[in-house]
């Protein structure tokens, strides 16, 4: 019975393929199955870097007993979130709207028509803090099926009608001046400014609310905002978020000051911190900045990519059941490795402590302070973690997800960018190649693939946008035709699929030809990575500079219509609209659009000063005139390289020097 998991390319469902449940992949076969027998669907649903996931598989799937009262009264359905982000949003939404808060593992209960009446999150295996036992939650809804059918039926078919009201497009509303300034000022008085950040514990990464404040900060000189983004990028940077051997972040810290981290590295998370880091870098100069650009590049291409060319998913949270056993450090195991008197620098400088910020007195690593001593640090920094790598590893989930390899695509195509590494665009190359060979099937993209096999999910919205995104990122570090052709063709698709035709500038996550769902997905909001429509937003602006004009204005009006339809989030919930709040910024900048013509050499030192002091949301290509389409008829200058500079529809005169192009971009 379990043979039903063990062919899935998702690493979490094939971590329970050995449970004596009788697992079921979600499909019309499980909903059939439950519809002949009479019985309710328990839905599960978790990743593969998901600590709760782990513990509640321990305690109730892999218990005989447990498996057996499940098996006997309900079809069983086990879903990867990451794999199936349009099932995790549907009945993430129900577990919210019924217990007021979500989280993984996620348990639902569903008529056989996939429409939920109890919904919950972890259950423990005995009563605990006013908790059912999962035991108990199965009997009760055993009962209440067997005794009141249709009563059970009834409840469901009313939820499912009052969510399915509560999720439809929200009204729209121009996002301006007003608009942008006041989410930079609501956001000013949300920040954590003893710690950084925004919020208590557990707190979170806001990497996309940071980019929006980076660019805010680029366009009006706002001092306060550039300080809320130093201020956060320092604390996450030198705190227990990072790891400060390995480079990498955590997903987030379990409290406020970033001291203990949850261990699971996700790669969305390292994608968008090592963009933002390299933009950061970009603007300030800052030489920590650049440090954390190399360290978590350095993570994505050693700890992260797989053999066939693309990225992983995460690394998970535990080693070997135990949160932290890799990564965390005692007194005694500092000088055990070091020696006495590295060993006491280590520990001062780590903030490692004998009563430990940790467990059992070991302690997360910390700089405490500025590194006074570079190559001695660097020698420590190896000594440890060539002492880490031989203690047990965390498990590593090696899916390729199509967004997230997006996000990691632009994000080293951009660092290579910033800080001369053209090996980082070359690894970004290879994911680009990876993903267009084998995840488009039938002209279609695919969520997922593992070890060279393609899924069977259909890409959602965030997947098409993301990787579109990334297209046009290598688009303009290499000038190469096909990565504009091959993101126009997404942008196209989604518009064509995705969009409400009932409602301009909404889109669902779904395409209109997907599996049917008990109501179509369609959040906007910017929660651990960006919202698809949100990312599409972004993607169709770039689009509109880099494509041409038989595509610009049409790209150009959809972002702008998606913007307005995200108005009132904007205004109302800035946090929640980072990445919305970002490409606003970058089209009340124009966008800027930077195109520089010549030969290499001659170029380069405009190029060099275009990536330097254009603003975030600018899109800059170089090359030989002619040679991609926002180099079309812009000549060279009296034999010279020039950059021509435009925001919107309104051009400079070429700029042959350095001086007149950055005086140009800063005007």
């Amino acid at each position: 019975m379990a043979n039903r998991l063990h062919l899935s390319t998702s690493p979490y469902l094939l971590q329970h393929a050995d449970n004596p449940v009788d697992w079921w992949e979600w499909g019309p076969e499980a909903f059939a199955e439950a519809e002949r027998r009479d019985v309710p669907v328990l839905l599960s649903i978790g990743y593969a870097a998901c600590h709760w996931c782990h513990v509640m598989a321990h305690e109730s799937f892999e218990d005989a007993e447990t498996a057996a009262l499940m098996n006997e009264n309900f079809v069983n359905v086990k879903v990867d979130r990451e794999e199936r982000p349009d099932v995790d949003a549907v009945y993430m939404t129900a577990t919210q709207a019924m217990t007021g808060h979500g989280g993984w593992p996620m348990t639902c209960f569903l008529t056989p028509e996939a429409k939920p009446f109890h919904c919950g999150t972890y259950f423990p295996p005995q009563p605990r803090h006013g908790m059912p036992s999962f035991r108990q939650l199965l009997a009760a809804v055993r009962d209440a099926w067997s005794a009141q059918d249709s009563e059970v039926r009834e409840a469901a078919d009313r939820i499912v009608e009052e969510l399915g009201k509560q999720t439809g497009p929200m009204v729209e509303s121009i996002v301006d001046e007003e608009v942008l300034a006041g989410a930079a000022a609501s956001l000013l008085g949300d920040y954590d400014r003893i710690n950084g950040g925004f919020g208590g514990a557990p707190k979170f990464p806001p990497t996309m609310v940071l980019e929006f404040l980076l660019r805010h900060h680029e366009r009006t000189g706002s001092v306060e905002s550039l300080s809320i983004v130093e201020g956060s990028m320092r604390a996450m940077a030198d705190g227990g978020l990072n790891d400060q051997l390995a480079g990498g972040f955590a997903r987030y810290s379990v409290d406020a000051g970033w001291v203990v981290p949850h261990f699971e590295k996700m790669l969305y998370d390292n994608a968008l911190l090592l963009r933002l880091a390299a933009h950061l870098f970009r603007r300030t100069g800052t030489e920590r900045y650049r440090e954390v650009v190399v360290d978590t590049a350095t993570f994505l291409l050693r700890d992260l990519a797989t053999a066939e060319g693309g990225f992983a998913s995460s690394l998970d949270a535990d080693t070997e059941g135990e949160e932290g056993l890799t990564y965390v450090w005692s007194p005694a195991q500092l000088t055990e490795v070091l020696g006495a008197e590295d060993g006491a620098w280590a520990a001062e400088l780590l903030s490692v402590t004998e009563s430990g910020s940790f467990e059992h007195g070991t302690s997360t690593l910390r700089l405490s302070r500025e590194v006074d001593d570079v190559p001695r640090w660097q020698r420590v920094k190896a000594a440890l973690l060539a002492a880490r790598d031989t203690r047990p590893q965390p498990g590593r989930d090696d899916k390729v997800v199509t967004a997230w390899n997006g996000l990691a695509i632009a994000a080293l195509t951009e660092a290579g960018l910033a800080l001369g590494e053209p090996a980082w665009i070359t690894a970004a190359e290879r994911a680009a190649d990876l993903v267009l060979r084998l995840h488009f099937v039938d002209g279609r993209l695919r969520r997922t693939s593992r070890a060279g096999a393609v899924g069977t999910a259909a890409g959602v919205l965030e997947d098409y946008a993301c990787f579109a995104d990334a297209l046009l990122a290598l688009h303009q570090a290499t000038a190469d035709q096909r990565w504009l052709d091959a993101a126009c063709d997404l942008l196209d698709t989604a518009l064509a699929h995705f969009a409400d035709p009932t409602m301009p500038g909404a889109f669902h996550d779904t395409a209109d030809d997907a599996d049917a769902l008990v109501w179509r997905p369609a959040d906007p909001g910017d929660n651990a990575s960006p919202s698809g429509a949100s990312a599409l937003a972004g993607a169709l602006l770039a689009g509109s500079a880099l494509a041409g004009p038989h595509r610009a204005d049409a790209y150009r009006s959809a972002c702008e219509e998606a913007i307005y339809r995200a108005g009132i989030l904007a205004s109302r919930a800035p946090r929640f609209a980072g990445h919305w709040l970002t490409v606003a910024e970058a089209v009340a900048h124009g966008p800027v659009q930077v195109a520089v013509v010549g030969s290499p050499a001659d170029r380069a030192a405009l190029v060099e000063a275009a990536l330097k002091h254009a603003p975030g949301g600018a899109v800059v290509v170089a090359g030989e005139p002619d040679s991609a389409p926002l180099l079309a008829d812009r000549p060279l200058v009296e034999g010279q390289a020039a950059a021509y500079v435009c925001r919107g529809y309104v051009c400079d005169r070429p700029r042959t020097s350095v001086a007149e192009l950055v005086s140009s971009l800063r005007g």
